[in-house]
């Protein structure tokens, strides 16, 4: 997955010097592996399925991930919750309408993949579909939740126990106040390790791409292929139908604004985030462009910031439409209980997926383990091609941030409509010199959307939002 850093994991120091970007030789990296793969499954399949090994170990690396971050970022994601309530009628609007809008992004991707069945034909199981007749009773699978310690469920790869855990943990640390601020910045220090290793693993991403790839084209030729580019042109297109059907209808709707003046707005962001592959970098020019527009400060600071760890409706219709192409071709098809479950489990786990690169495999990989635990060696399939979905995911997680900050402003009455036309119209232009992207340090008027910007984790219990 891309680095859809979320603001929770930024450090607080935002004066310190930026690191140059090596991500980029890691997604080109993953490119040629991919490349390299198809060419050595085409010329020698059998060569090509003797590389399967590499896939499944880079997926076993990924699956060692999935309990802590799940943990991590349910705990934290709590925090930010009790932390953004605290505003009221802003927190409250955005949060709503974050759950809202995220879970109709899991569902069109479910219902999408479900039409589409891109991976239907591939049959990499090996086998015969799995008899699900004969599944656990609702009994059991309740009881089965419940981990044997409060500890075991991390240690055992248990990622619907680990889920309970890190609900329980979060909500008794938002019980106890003040006092359980020390708990929480120590999980999110814990939680900048998990995703320091978790961006150690991911270097050793092209040898699984190669691997996983190599594997299923010689087992499948150009079938495999024509899978892959199915999902992918499937996704895409997804993409667009709820950017300028889904979000544009609700933005007119709402406020009389039109999507494609707010995306043409908006022009010179899109394009750093294609070149960046990543929404994060586009953060501070959205809070400075939003004002501009008309939408109040205070909105804007409080929505855009935990929209980025919130609203992630690009990741969300990955996630499920994922899943689907992942069943299909391993020829385990998901039943229709078990999607919906998924999607249960997705509108919670996909609010931790705005982390560091591989945040979003793990998270797949963790739907996967909790209901269907045969599919998860099918996220090898997922990782040669997750790069060039990389982007869609992006700018789908930015527009819809953006409309976002205009609906919520909407609805707290603070969004200036007559201004917001004007500059959708060219006729009040946003001033590029105002906001520099080379320039680490927010202007000193900008403070309170900084510290609006930082969790429970980064911020002091005497400090307000």
């Amino acid at each position: 997955m891309n680095a859809h850093m979320s603001i929770a994991q930024q450090s607080p120091e935002a004066d310190a010097p930026r690191r140059p970007d090596r991500t980029k030789y890691l997604y080109l990296a993953v490119i040629v592996a991919v490349l390299a793969g198809i060419l050595v499954g085409l010329v020698a399949p059998g060569v090509g399925e003797s590389l399967k090994p590499l896939g499944e170990g880079f997926v076993n690396l990924i699956k060692m991930m999935i309990s802590p971050i799940i943990f991590c970022t349910i705990v934290l994601g709590i925090g930010s919750v009790r932390q953004a309530a605290k505003v009221g009628k802003v927190g409250g609007l955005a949060l709503g309408y974050f759950l809202v809008m995220s879970t109709v992004a899991l569902a069109i991707g479910l219902v999408v993949g479900n039409i589409l069945h891109p991976g239907s034909g591939l049959d990499l199981s090996g086998g015969e579909a799995p008899d699900t007749s004969e599944s656990e009773g609702t009994v059991d699978f309740l009881l089965g939740i419940i981990p044997t310690t409060l500890f075991s469920a991390l240690t055992n790869s248990q990622v619907l126990q680990t889920l309970l855990v890190a609900l329980l943990v979060g909500f008794a640390i938002q019980a106890m106040g003040a006092t359980g601020q020390p708990i929480l910045r120590a999980v999110g220090y814990l939680q900048k390790l998990v995703f320091r290793i978790l961006a150690m693993i991911m270097w050793v991403a092209p040898i699984g791409a190669f691997g996983a790839i190599a594997a299923v084209v010689g087992e499948t030729g150009w079938k495999a292929l024509a899978g892959l580019l199915q999902i992918m042109l499937g996704f895409y297109l997804t993409c667009l139908i709820f950017v300028f059907v889904v979000l544009g209808l609700l933005l007119k709707l709402v406020t009389g604004l039109n999507i494609f003046a707010v995306l043409r707005y908006l022009g010179r962001e899109f394009l750093l985030i294609l070149s960046t592959s990543s929404s994060e970098s586009a953060l501070p020019r959205l809070i400075a462009k939003m004002e501009h527009v008309g939408v109040s400060r205070p909105v804007v600071g409080i929505t855009v910031p935990t929209g980025y760890s919130f609203n992630l409706d690009g990741t969300a219709i990955y996630l499920t439409m994922a899943s689907i192409f992942i069943a299909d071709a391993l020829n385990k098809p998901l039943a229709v209980g078990e999607q919906i479950g998924l999607l249960l489990f997705m509108i919670i786990a996909s609010k931790g997926a705005a982390g560091v690169t591989g945040a979003g495999l793990a998270t797949l990989a963790g739907g996967l383990q909790s209901h269907r635990p045969d599919l998860v060696e099918g996220v090898g399939l997922i990782v040669g091609i997750d790069r060039f979905m990389s982007e869609a995911r992006a700018l789908t997680n930015f527009a819809g941030n953006a409309v976002a900050t205009f609906l919520v402003g909407h609805w707290a009455g603070e969004l200036d409509k007559d201004r917001a036309h004007r500059v959708l119209h060219g006729e009040d232009p946003f001033d590029e010199t105002t906001m520099l992207d080379e320039d680490p340090e927010p202007p000193t008027d900008r403070e309170p959307v900084v510290a609006a910007q930082r969790t429970a984790a980064d911020r002091p219990a005497s400090e307000p939002i």
